[in-house]
């Protein structure tokens, strides 16, 4: 064996181990209500070297990475056999993106890739992309992926090598390794943005949806629904009602959608959301919490002001900038929530909470009044009872 081959196989092993093992450390927050860890838990790094190199001198000699990977992003997240486990979107160099499952024992840090990234099943329209996937593990006992599956627009015009046209894909598991393929979710509007809830809603199963005219733009979408179907075997959406709108000048002008599945509490179901505005730098990305009411999902009870996370320092710079973005997070049994946010389309963070102040988060926040003067006023309020208080 060349020794130059076996001291950089060395080195990369080495990089590689020391990246994985790097213990990640609680970043002190002032506001009370979350705190960021340090690190990233997962980045293009973080992919194995046997995925991305040729590890046979033979075959290899300057043992160069033969498959480029650009980013790991948006996970969906569910606590499995005592694990912390992603399915995380894996982005190629060559703009393909795919499913890949990373387990850790702590949550914040030691994410590991299982030895092969999920071979999806297909379908009879071949998906050209997929990404985004919520995992869902719903009362019927099945585990429930749905995620975007991307396909080229058959109606383009002639040199149209842009316009998409995007679906829900849906996959089910016992087990986190054999997936079933379902049909795609039929809707008569473009899905990019679909959430299974994980109760049955009057026997039937119900999603949280983001209906929009195009592939990118919300156009007369109107934000967040909510749609009922008999079978998810072959889910159909037939009526759809927005239960979370779009509104002007706020965190969510152009576009809103549901990230992973609510989390019921005894003060009712709590949600995480992505909302979108346009700004002189281009489209920024937040999160934003919201509840809905314990007998009927479809109803809001709280909508705190603004946003809970905004991308801030490195998370602000990636391939596509200025952007914060969760499809996953776990709640433990002694109230912990792991928040697990992209940033920039590039990497993964990790945010830890807990479900009393999420909800206190949810329940005593003001809501926004859609006004400058009511915001003055809203704060004018907190002063005026914080100096009777303070005396």
């Amino acid at each position: 064996m060349n020794p130059s081959f076996e001291e950089r196989l060395r080195l990369l092993n080495s990089h590689y181990e020391e990246l994985v093992e790097r213990p990640n450390r609680k970043k002190e927050s002032m506001n009370g209500i979350f705190n960021r860890y340090k690190n990233p838990v997962l980045t293009s790094a973080h992919v194995p070297l046997s995925w991305r190199y040729d590890l046979n001198p033979a075959t290899n000699p300057f043992l160069l990475e033969r498959i480029g990977v650009n980013a790991v992003f948006n996970t969906g997240a569910i606590k499995y056999n005592g694990k912390y486990t992603l399915v995380a979107r894996v982005e190629g160099s060559d703009r393909k993106s795919f499913f890949a499952i990373a387990e850790s024992t702590s949550g914040v840090d030691h994410f590991r890739f299982r030895p092969f990234p999920i071979s999806l099943p297909g379908t009879s329209d071949p998906d050209v992309n997929v990404y985004d996937m919520r995992l869902t593990r719903h009362e019927d006992g099945w585990i429930y992926g749905i995620f975007c599956t991307e396909r080229k627009d058959p109606g383009a015009p002639p040199g149209d090598l842009s316009s998409a046209i995007a679906s829900a894909g849906i996959v089910r598991t016992h087990d986190l390794d054999t997936w079933e393929r379902l049909p795609d979710l039929k809707s008569k509007s473009q899905q990019r943005n679909v959430v299974l809830h994980p109760e049955f809603i009057g026997g039937r199963y119900a999603l949280y949806t983001r209906p929009q005219n195009s592939f990118i733009d919300a156009g007369t979408g109107g934000g967040i629904g909510w749609a009922l179907t008999d079978d998810i075997t072959h889910a159909e959406i037939r009526e759809e009602r927005i239960i979370d709108p779009r509104c002007y000048h706020t965190i969510k002008e152009l576009k809103n959608g549901e990230g992973p599945p609510p989390l019921k509490t005894d003060k009712g179901w709590l949600h995480l959301a992505h909302g979108v505005r346009g700004c002189a730098a281009g489209l920024r990305y937040v999160l934003y919490l919201y509840m809905t009411a314990l007998d009927d999902p479809s109803r809001v009870s709280a909508e705190p002001a603004g946003y809970l996370i905004a991308p801030e320092g490195e998370e602000r710079t990636g391939d596509v900038s200025n952007v914060v973005f969760s499809n996953g997070w776990i709640a433990d049994d002694d109230d912990t929530v792991n928040i697990y946010y992209a940033s920039s389309d590039t990497r993964l963070h990790v945010a830890v909470s807990s479900i009393a102040r999420l909800t206190d988060y949810c329940l005593n926040t003001p809501p926004d009044l859609f006004h400058s003067a009511g915001s003055v006023n809203t704060i004018r309020d907190l002063i005026l009872k914080n100096n009777a208080y303070l005396g």
